[in-house]
């Protein structure tokens, strides 16, 4: 019976799919410095981000990021994020995915690594001082006093002609020779609850990505980001199997689902993600439809 009712539901899934597959809207390949979310007052180059600009800007070699009252995502590598909190600005210094580095001008930024591999180097500088991200983590700036905390995982600070690392647990005053030294990580603040909240939603939004490429069928072309317009904001689909976030929300990649053979189907699904083999990494396609709380955040 269970069968039945599994064929019966990939059947469904499959018609509705290629009903939809013509209507699916055109492909666009996002990159590193994406505007990938915003609210509140949030500028780029001097110009207002509004709900439309959302996956569409992009922060340009260069190019200031800003916020005042609001708080801003940006995409680096597929899996890697940056946030801006409150009164806080960054410029993109190199969108390469094998070099990504974003400068802190003022105010406090935090990086959620979720996928860190050994080809990307991903560098946050802060005062002229290089943070180099060595695995996934929670990562918490500040520009004044220059310091960077590590909620999880381990970065290499270099300065002074030698590279220290930074661990778990650990906080370092950038730019000058005081070693690392422990700090409370249940003592968090309003842009790590922030990064907490989206990163929860982006879990949703994998989830329904993840299954609708299976649903869809083709357009699967390894780990990185696709747009979901539902949830208006990229899901990162990693490219085998699922893992966890740092926060500890799951991500699912669309081999999970065919190797485990389990196809939860919801009725909500309106077509397949339709997308091309990416330049550098990053995807955008597809139409999809939420599976929780909705697409406003």
């Amino acid at each position: 019976m269970v069968s039945v009712l599994k064929t019966l539901v990939l059947l469904a899934g499959t018609l509705w799919a290629a009903g939809s597959l013509l209507a699916a809207p055109g492909v666009s390949i996002a990159r590193p410095g994406t505007v990938n979310y915003a609210e509140g007052a949030v500028t780029v180059a001097g110009q207002t981000i509004g709900s439309r600009q959302l996956g569409q800007t992009v922060v340009a070699p260069g190019q200031v990021i800003s916020t005042t009252d609001g708080k801003a995502e940006v995409l680096l590598t597929p899996g890697v994020l940056l946030r801006l909190s409150d009164h806080s600005s960054a410029r993109m210094v190199s969108p390469s995915i094998t070099d990504t580095r974003m400068e802190l001008l003022n105010g406090q930024a935090m990086i959620e690594a979720d996928n860190v591999q050994k080809e990307n180097r991903i560098d946050l500088v802060d005062h002229g001082v290089d943070t180099i991200i060595e695995k996934k983590g929670i990562y918490r700036f500040t520009a004044d006093p220059a310091s960077v905390a590590v909620f999880d995982g381990k970065v290499k600070v270099l300065q002074n002609d030698r590279g220290t690392e930074v661990g778990k647990g650990k906080e370092l005053a950038l730019a000058t020779d005081v070693k690392p030294h422990s700090f409370d990580r249940d003592q968090t603040d309003g842009l790590y609850a922030w990064s907490k909240l989206r990163s929860s939603y982006m879990a949703e939004a994998n989830y329904a990505s993840a299954q609708t490429v299976v649903v869809g069928g083709p357009g699967w072309y390894g780990a990185g980001w696709y747009w979901n317009p539902w949830y208006r904001t990229y899901a990162f689909l990693p490219g085998d199997g699922f893992l966890y976030s740092p926060f500890g929300f799951g991500f699912y990649s669309p081999v999970y689902f065919y190797r485990t053979g389990f196809y939860p189907y919801r009725p909500v699904f309106r077509g397949p993600v339709v997308v091309r083999p990416p330049a550098s990494g990053f995807v955008h396609g597809g139409a999809i439809r939420p599976l929780g709380r909705g697409a406003r955040m």
